[in-house]
């Protein structure tokens, strides 16, 4: 059967983008409503029921677009928010979002509640009477496109841009031809590539925003002093950061790029998308870019991204809150060595054993399964990482520069 042709039964969503699962997200708005939030998770036993927060006590708006964002996220059901009760982001204010989202919800502060035990009882009683509720979801059927999927690349070897992104680039162009939306990321590893990018441009606005977008990445590179290369890039057969550009580019296809989209907002329309995760230029120089994998994952969706792609060459073992992961190599010794990790193995791209639309395929194939409701491996092992730092970025494409801020 065509990939076109697959059908599957989604979760229904009050704003009308259907969800592959159907979670309960349990937030904690400060660092010290962590270990409560956690353990109420911990406690649940049960796979469907997440984590996410903020350690921040102070404002930063940054981080509250990106908590709404896994609020109104489709693959989130439910809503529990653990507050202490004194710092900036209000779990109330959270609840109401997932009211309006047609989810339920509950809010606590664990002053209020008595400590933390107190909490913990609550949190874990109204979480298990939700699941109940949500085991009779509505569902809707969904098809290839209707899904969003988001890639990055980390640990990035010789074989990441010959085989891992360049499966992902030609998946990317088969899923953007069925009509569904790629998101693809990091423009601090596309410097040297600025012209290339813009070249891709599905219209003139969407080639304004890339080059600002490259501009303003090459601008934060030289400010901070360094390029998004590692020594473990360089241990890999790497040798430059045009090297390594050249090869984290590739996983974005061929297909015009639709424009440049923010982390926590959706893409306008389906297609292919470059996300800028770059903080904007601010006076005090507020957050860095993909300071880890898993910051990277969780920008990718936070634009709604039911699932997200990680190619790394040298090895991984992280995977994402929300959406399932899928982590993709070509190396085959890195998929042989860490092969309870890693998902799909790119090398038979480099070996002549198989070519690259074969590939596509199968890895076509491997995603409807895993948008059907058959776990990741990172999901069966338990990795639900996440990562939400201070940083300061506008909500569009701001065409101004530092000296601007």
């Amino acid at each position: 059967m065509k990939a076109e042709e697959i059908t599957w039964p989604g979760f229904k969503r009050k704003n009308g983008s259907p969800g592959i699962r159907n979670r309960v997200l349990v937030i904690y708005t400060v660092k010290c409503s962590e270990f409560v939030a956690r353990r109420i998770v911990e406690l649940s036993a049960d796979p469907d029921v997440e984590l996410i927060g903020f350690d921040g006590c102070t404002d930063n708006q940054y981080a509250v677009n990106m908590l709404i964002s896994m609020i109104r996220h489709p693959n989130i059901g439910a809503v529990l928010s653990v507050g202490l009760g004194c710092e900036y982001i209000q779990p109330e204010w959270l609840s109401d979002i997932a009211e309006k989202e047609g989810k339920p919800n509950a809010w606590m502060f664990i002053q209020k509640e008595g400590g933390t035990s107190k909490t913990i009882e609550k949190g874990l009683r109204w979480v298990k009477e939700t699941l109940a509720k949500l085991a009779e979801a509505e569902k809707v059927e969904m098809r290839i496109s209707d899904l969003v999927i988001g890639a990055e690349c980390g640990g990035s070897d010789y074989t990441s841009g010959l085989a891992g992104n360049a499966l992902v680039g030609r998946f990317y162009d088969r899923l953007v031809e069925l009509g569904g939306t790629a998101v693809f990321e990091e423009i601090v590893e596309a410097i040297g590539l600025g012209d290339l990018l813009e070249q891709r441009a599905a219209n003139a606005e969407a080639a304004k925003e890339i080059r600002y977008t490259y501009e303003k990445a090459l601008d934060y590179c030289k400010s901070v002093r360094q390029y998004s290369v590692s020594p473990g890039n360089f241990a890999g057969g790497l040798s430059t950061i045009e090297e390594k550009s050249m090869g984290a580019v590739a996983k974005s296809g061929t297909k015009k790029i639709e424009g440049v989209i923010k982390v926590s907002a959706p893409p306008k329309h389906p297609g292919l998308w470059l996300l800028d995760s770059t903080p904007d230029p601010y006076w005090m120089q507020f957050g860095i870019t993909n300071p880890n994998d898993s910051e990277g994952l969780m920008d990718l969706i936070s634009c709604g991204a039911h699932m997200v792609f990680l190619v790394t060459g040298r090895g991984n073992v992280v995977g994402s809150a929300v959406s399932p992961c899928i982590k993709i190599t070509g190396n085959h010794a890195t998929f042989e060595r860490m092969s309870e990790d890693m998902e799909f193995d790119a090398s038979p791209i480099l070996t002549g054993e198989k070519s690259i639309d074969e590939m596509a395929e199968e890895l076509m194939g491997y995603v409807l399964e895993i948008a059907g409701g058959k776990p990741s491996k990172s999901e069966a092992m338990g990795h639900r990482e996440f990562f939400i730092p201070y940083k300061y970025q506008e909500k569009e494409v701001a065409f101004k520069r530092a000296c601007e801020a």
